[in-house]
């Protein structure tokens, strides 16, 4: 379905990267105003580039999630363009080293808080008001499946994404009576330049991380985009306080897929 998001006006933080750009295609295509924030401008800016090219109403800036100036004139300068603020979608993240409690360090450790839990945090600070202006809105925040399962090494990465789906039930439970929805999107493992730099390339990512889903392969950006559509779409009108795992069956699958295409149990 077209048209679903007609008369929105979204922010989109991380905009600039690969999920959070087809995040913006997907909204544009769906008929809304898209804002593309990310802490790379000219990211942002080519994003929209190529939105307005083909025909959307989009615009791209610079913001620092973990600053809260920026954050409050990322979504100033939204109302600014478009007039209003009806959807909220917090993508930004950093990447987070691997290490124990004993190797890494305190800046790195507050770095992955600052930027993965209190930068949506500041986002939504900034938001909500003008959502509520609006006459209600949706915000999306994009966790992970490392939300729910731990990994060894990546005790950052794995405490912000869990720490960010349940700030997000609250943060719907406090705005429910403002017409406010919020929920999560938590993405199994998304074939795109960063996710695969520990794999050596997407082409050895796919071949490593695809038999860990029961799909076979890992998820492409668009498919998160789709999900995030949906949240932001009256479809989701019932949807709120949810966390929506689009993972290709990686958190009930404790195998691997074999070479011919048959689950392989531990």
């Amino acid at each position: 379905m077209r048209g679903r998001l007609e008369g929105r006006v979204a922010l989109i933080t991380g905009g600039g990267g690969e999920i959070g750009s087809a995040i913006a295609r997907r909204f544009a295509a769906e008929g809304a105003a898209v804002a593309v924030a990310d802490l790379e401008p000219e990211k942002a800016e080519a994003t929209a580039r190529s939105l307005v090219e083909t025909g959307g109403r989009a615009s791209g800036f610079a913001v620092d999630v973990a600053d809260e100036a920026s954050a409050e004139e990322a979504v100033k300068r939204t109302i600014a363009v478009f007039g209003r603020l009806t959807t909220a979608v917090n993508v930004a993240a950093t990447a987070t080293p691997d290490g124990t409690v004993e190797t890494l360090s305190l800046a790195q450790w507050n770095h992955a808080i600052g930027v993965n839990l209190t930068g949506a945090f500041l986002m939504c600070k900034y938001a909500v008001p003008e959502l509520r202006r609006a006459g209600g809105g949706s915000i999306i925040n994009i966790a992970s499946q490392l939300g729910h399962l731990g990994v060894a090494f990546r005790s950052p990465y794995c405490t912000t994404k869990a720490a960010l789906i349940h700030f997000t039930r609250i943060l719907a439970m406090d705005h429910a009576g403002d017409n406010i929805r919020a929920n999560t999107i938590s993405p199994g493992f998304i074939l795109t330049e960063r996710s695969s730099a520990r794999s050596g390339g997407k082409a050895k990512a796919k071949l490593r991380m695809g038999p860990t889903h029961l799909t076979n392969r890992p998820g492409e950006p668009d498919e998160i985009a789709a999900g995030a559509a949906y949240l932001a779409s009256d479809d989701a009108s019932f949807v709120t306080a949810t966390d929506l795992l689009i993972d290709g069956g990686y958190i009930a699958f404790k195998g691997r897929i074999g070479p011919e295409g048959v689950p392989i149990l531990p």
